[in-house]
């Protein structure tokens, strides 16, 4: 399958489990995962209409955002240090992946010291994996407040990377808490959150039926990863 018959078959996915759902296939953004993917990948699936991209890395995004379409909008998804926040409020529109009040505050100075401001999500860590970032759900109820207080940072809505599993059916419980944590949070801030970025390629369905408005998909689009885009650690 190429390029194009991918996304043609990723999108007809995410209009049936919207349908599913009685959901508008409008609500639901379809994020495409470039970790390790060339400039050309990129650019290639930038020609059949994909204009959002996300990063898992301030140094790989770097050195291939400038060499893509200038028109493309690229969000952080990744794990974010401190050291990494004044290039990451330069290089992306939205950071997805806050984890901490610290990280929340230091992108609030690069931010205020960029002159803009800027959306972000909180990463939740709902399973409680210990391989994986991301708030426990009581710690980010108590930040939330001091989050949201922060003058740069609009605070948008929730993240998660669900655990893996080969039986999608078995996550929906972590998508639906996160979307029962969102409304938490929209009744402690006395506002709406308009996003829950949850769904990757193996369960974004499931996803989208419990209320994901952005899904993170990589391998559905581009397949295996081409190792010579592949960047080392930072």
């Amino acid at each position: 399958m190429d390029l194009a018959a991918r996304l043609t078959f990723v999108q007809k996915r995410i209009h049936a489990a919207c349908a599913r759902a009685d959901r508008d296939p409008s609500a639901v953004t379809l994020l495409a995962v470039s970790k390790g993917q060339p400039p050309e990948a990129i650019t290639a699936l930038a020609g059949l209409g994909q204009v959002l991209f996300g990063e898992n890395r301030v140094q790989e995004a770097k050195t291939k955002i400038g060499q893509c379409p200038s028109r493309l909008r690229w969000h952080m998804i990744g794990h974010l240090q401190t050291n990494k926040a004044r290039e990451a409020v330069r290089l992306f529109e939205m950071i997805e992946s806050v984890d901490s009040l610290r990280l929340a505050e230091e992108i609030n100075l690069c931010a205020d010291k960029a002159a803009k401001t800027l959306p972000v999500l909180l990463e939740v860590n709902v399973a409680g994996e210990a391989s994986k970032f991301g708030y426990q759900p009581e710690t980010l109820l108590a930040e939330l407040a001091s989050v949201n207080a922060l003058p740069k940072l609009e605070v948008h809505g929730l993240m998660t990377m669900a655990p893996w599993t080969p039986t999608p059916e078995k996550i929906r419980p972590v998508f639906r808490q996160l979307r029962e944590l969102k409304s938490q949070c929209e009744d402690l801030l006395g506002a709406p959150l308009p996003h829950l970025s949850m769904g990757m390629t193996g369960d974004f369905e499931v996803a989208i039926e419990e209320g994901a408005t952005i899904v993170r998909l990589g391998s559905a689009l581009f397949g295996e990863r081409h190792p010579a885009g592949k960047v080392a650690d930072e």
